[in-house]
């Protein structure tokens, strides 16, 4: 998956991180923190291999029910995680003694109706995100800005779809390459410049950071559906060109302002306590 890829999420139950994605239009959960959020347990490894021991149905369900998809690890790289549907996490909570079960249960119903309603109405994401991010105490001028910036997004990868790219792996070579061109940063680099592991860099990235990046990625679109680029080398090219574009800009820009668009600046501690967001 790309590393802007807006179907990674964190869901939150009784205060505990669920990390979940979208894989053939469902959500799919990290089977780790399904049993961490459960038992509380501090050795999540050693718990599962017990639990697949005790219960040999599970342990021949997993095999085939439980992939590995990528996610964001705890170290803050993107790896492949075990993962299970909703139908999966249901078996596997079967196996898991907790007086936690039944609200979870609850919880993930929530979840998986949620994303229902989203499949039928798309534009019931738009707006829970849009909320979320208000919740958080982005301004709102930054917020039209992001969701614009998700929406060039997600047009850009349909469009790479058309060209037979692979979601996994290629996107994340693409995405790099037009970062290089119009940061001199790959995201990876971007992330510990700004001092990020886990989040999202674009939603610390400030105004100017947000306008930039979406042009890279605009254009890259625009001149991919303009010459239908066939190999991934080809695509790999017009990334950097896209992304050459918006570096330019970027650095026309910087000439004129006499200071550096990149930044350091992040909304860690803002989101804390809010202060700054106004």
């Amino acid at each position: 998956m790309n590393p802007e890829n807006t179907n990674i999420k964190i869901a939150i139950f009784q205060k505990k991180e669920i990390r979940k994605t979208i894989f053939n239009n469902e959500w799919w959960f990290s089977v780790a923190d399904v049993i961490e959020a459960l038992t509380d347990t501090v050795n999540i490894r050693d718990y599962i291999k017990k639990m697949r021991k005790r219960d040999r149905d599970l342990d021949t369900y997993w095999g085939t029910n439980c992939p590995p998809l990528e996610m964001i690890a705890k170290d803050g790289k993107k790896r492949e995680i075990t993962s299970a549907n909703t139908e999966g996490v249901f078996r596997i909570i079967q196996s898991i003694p907790s007086p936690k079960a039944e609200p979870f249960k609850r919880w993930l119903a929530k979840v998986g109706y949620e994303r229902i309603q989203e499949i039928e109405d798309p534009e019931l994401a738009t707006k829970r995100t849009r909320m979320l991010y208000k919740l958080k105490g982005y301004p709102e001028s930054w917020i039209e800005k992001r969701m614009r910036g998700i929406a060039i997004r997600e047009e850009l990868t349909d469009e790479w779809k058309k060209r037979g790219m692979k979601e996994q792996g290629e996107y994340e070579i693409l995405t790099a390459e037009i970062s290089k061109a119009t940061f001199g940063l790959t995201p990876s680099e971007y992330k510990k410049f700004k001092g990020l592991k886990r989040q999202n860099l674009r939603d610390h990235m400030n105004d100017l950071e947000l306008i930039f990046n979406m042009l890279g990625e605009r254009v890259t679109t625009e001149i991919s559906q303009q010459e239908k680029p066939d190999t991934f080398v080809k695509n790999k090219k017009v990334a950097e060109r896209g992304g050459d574009i918006a570096g330019n800009a970027r650095k026309q820009t910087e000439k004129e302002l006499g200071r550096p668009i990149v930044s350091k600046e992040n909304y860690l501690p803002k989101l804390k306590d809010k202060k700054g967001l106004k």
